[in-house]
């Protein structure tokens, strides 16, 4: 197997870092998908690293300054992964922000995604 595929999916020295600096760039009102943080770090493959990156923020002071619960998944979901509260406080922050979710749990990522045009990629 080569080398080449594999490092795509790698998620190195400061990759947290790295997807808290992406995701403190999503605006109010918006989503991003765990696999766009991804793919803006040049990790394309590395969406649940940067699920895994979210779930280890667990001090107020980081939740505070790192908006996590404006990333959900591809399908315009919440991913609960055996947390309903999380998932539930997720929601109601979302919708606190004007996001909208269908009776599904569900939201228009053509409404609500974020354009990441003006993105700041922050360096290794």
């Amino acid at each position: 197997m080569g080398g080449t595929s594999n490092q795509a999916r790698v998620a190195g020295p400061g990759f947290y870092a790295r997807v808290y600096d992406v995701v403190r760039q999503v605006p109010a009102g918006r989503v991003a998908t765990y696999g766009q943080v991804a793919t803006l770090l040049g990790s394309p493959r590395a969406a649940r690293q940067v699920g895994f990156a979210l779930s280890a923020l667990r001090h107020r002071e980081d939740l505070a300054t790192v908006p996590w619960h404006r990333i959900i998944n591809g399908r315009g979901r919440i991913s609960v992964r055996g947390d309903t509260l999380r998932g539930c406080d997720q929601q109601r922050l979302l919708e606190d922000e004007g996001v909208v979710f269908d009776a599904g749990g569900k939201t228009n990522l053509a409404t609500f995604g974020w354009d990441a045009a003006t993105v700041r990629i922050p360096s290794l």
